[in-house]
C-alpha cells in the first residue's frame, strides 16, 4: 500500500508543472509598469508564443512604437510594441486562435497579437487597448484578431502612452508612430515557471570594432 503511494505522488508531481490558467506578466516600461492577466486556458497557443518571448527576454530592450487613437471617441484606441521586423528576436509564427475560438473578445484592456495580412503571421509585437474594439473579433467571412488576456494594472499608464505625440508611419501606420517611442525595460511573469526556448539570442551579441595595432 505503501508503495502505491508513493508511485501515486511521484506521477502526480508532472502536473504541477502544468501552465496556471491565468499567468501575469509585468512590462517594466519608462513610461511605469503594465501588468497584464493572460488566459491560457481559452488561448493556449496564443499565451505560449508570448511568454516563449518573455522567458527568452525577446521583448527586454524593444519600445512601444505605436498609439492609434480613436477619431469618434477621444481617450481610446491602442498602443502597439514589441519586436517589430527584428529578425534576431523572432520565433516561429504559430496558427491564430480567432476570439470566435477562444472567446475571448476585445474590450477595453485587453491585450491582442499584432500580426500581417497572413492570418497565422503574428509573434513578436501585440497591442494594448484603451476602450472597446469590436471591430477587431471574429465574424463571418473575417478571422480578426488573437485576443488572449487583459491588463489587471497600469492601465493610467496605457493611456499615458496612447496620449503620446505621434506622426510618420505609412499606410494603416500613417500618422500614428510615437515620435519617442516608450521604451520596454523588462518583461517577466509573475505566475508559473519561465521556460525559456534555450535558442540563441543575437541580438545580445555585442558588435565590437576590429582592434587597431
Amino acid at each position: 500500500m505503501r508503495v502505491l503511494l508513493i508511485l501515486a505522488l511521484l506521477f502526480a508531481v508532472p502536473a504541477t508543472a502544468r501552465e496556471p490558467a491565468t499567468v501575469r506578466v509585468r512590462l517594466q516600461t519608462s513610461a511605469g509598469a503594465i501588468v497584464v492577466a493572460l488566459d491560457a486556458r481559452h488561448a493556449p497557443r496564443t499565451v505560449e508564443n508570448f511568454l516563449a518571448y518573455v522567458d527568452d527576454e525577446r521583448f527586454d530592450g524593444t519600445v512601444f512604437y505605436r498609439a492609434a487613437r480613436s477619431k469618434r471617441s477621444p481617450g481610446q484606441g491602442f498602443i502597439q510594441a514589441g519586436i517589430r521586423t527584428d529578425a534576431r528576436r523572432i520565433l516561429p509564427p504559430f496558427p491564430l486562435e480567432t476570439t470566435a475560438v477562444t472567446g475571448i473578445r476585445h474590450t477595453d484592456g485587453a491585450i491582442s497579437m499584432a500580426r500581417a495580412s497572413d492570418p497565422n503571421s503574428a509573434g513578436g509585437n501585440f497591442v494594448l487597448l484603451a476602450g472597446p474594439a469590436p471591430q477587431m473579433d471574429a465574424r463571418p467571412g473575417y478571422l480578426g484578431y488573437a485576443a488572449f488576456g487583459h491588463v489587471v494594472s497600469g492601465m493610467a499608464v496605457v493611456r499615458r502612452i496612447l496620449a503620446l505625440p505621434t506622426g510618420g508611419g505609412m499606410d494603416a501606420f500613417k500618422g500614428q508612430m510615437i515620435l519617442q517611442p516608450v521604451r520596454v525595460i523588462a518583461a517577466r511573469r509573475l505566475d508559473g515557471v519561465a521556460k525559456p526556448t534555450g535558442r540563441v539570442k543575437p541580438w545580445l551579441i555585442e558588435t565590437r570594432a576590429p582592434a587597431k595595432h
